[in-house]
């Protein structure tokens, strides 16, 4: 345990003492930042702000984990990646210019489609091919190529989907599902991602599960 005020050692000090990877300490550094055990800072590094277990909200999981410990199968397909012309008036257009790489993917809960993600990156993350998807996870890629998200925001809300979402998750048009916008920004607060997801939460609710 490091003790408090202390600078933990650089990401390849601890990928060398603990012999994981580089995703897995700047997940982990990530998750302790989320947590209020440490806090980043622009060539200060990491410092430990928190080292005992006092907050009761202090373990959580991935919502596709706790589906799949409650025995449902999950499952994902990647059907769209490629270069798009953003619309004037479109959010990508402000986030990113005229162009960026545009994936969709949708996940199966026990075989029925669940949840309609399209995903809109910085130019710079392309190409990216559907194989390329379907051997790694996007975040895997996206750190591969140099592209490490720091700061991640999710934002909630109730919406009629696009006809060609409702079509892809089979619900008759005007059905209002769960939406969700996801903002992800590198260490220079450079807008890295920005993702449109929906939920068919009629047929499964969204669930966070903390562990006290």
């Amino acid at each position: 345990m490091y003790p408090l005020g202390e600078v933990i050692p650089s990401e390849p000090q601890l990928e060398q003492e603990f012999n994981v990877s580089k995703i897995t300490v700047r997940s982990a550094i990530q998750e302790l930042t989320l947590e209020g055990y440490v806090e980043k800072g622009s060539g200060r590094g990491t410092k430990v702000i928190r080292n005992s277990t006092a907050s009761k909200l202090s373990k959580w999981k991935h919502f596709t984990e706790i589906l799949v410990e409650q025995g449902h199968r999950i499952e994902k397909k990647w059907f769209r990646a490629e270069i798009i012309q953003n619309d004037a008036d479109s959010e990508p257009y402000r986030l990113f210019g005229e162009q960026c790489l545009c994936l969709e993917r949708i996940y199966y809960l026990d075989g029925s489609p669940y949840i309609h993600y399209t995903h809109y990156l910085t130019p710079e993350a392309g190409p990216i091919g559907l194989s390329d998807l379907d051997a790694q996870s996007l975040y895997e890629l996206l750190e591969e190529r140099e592209l490490s998200l720091d700061k991640l925001r999710d934002e909630f809300g109730v919406a009629v989907p696009p006809d060609q979402v409702l079509h892809a998750l089979q619900l008759t048009v005007g059905t209002p599902v769960l939406k969700r916008l996801r903002y992800s920004h590198d260490v220079s607060e450079r807008i890295i991602e920005y993702s449109v997801g929906y939920y068919n939460a009629a047929l499964q609710n969204y669930v966070v599960d903390y562990e006290m």
